[in-house]
């Protein structure tokens, strides 16, 4: 369990720098999947937290595409 919050706050640490590189992503903030660990069940902690990675990745790459079509 202790990895799985390492992990979580690597996440969140590395999201809220971006944020404050680049504010105008927040615009995107709610399309972040927001979700309650479950203390009880590590495997779906570990998918909670893929599909956070995926939808940042996402973000990520919709947000430097529209910055290359200006």
């Amino acid at each position: 369990m202790e990895k799985v919050n390492e992990l979580n706050k690597a996440i969140l640490d590395i999201t809220m720098e971006i944020y404050k590189k680049y504010p105008e992503l927040v615009k995107y903030l709610a399309e972040l999947p927001v979700t309650i660990p479950d203390i009880s069940n590590p495997e779906i902690n570990i998918k909670i937290l893929q599909d956070y990675y995926n939808t940042l990745s996402n973000i990520v790459t919709n947000y430097i595409s529209s910055q290359l079509l200006e």
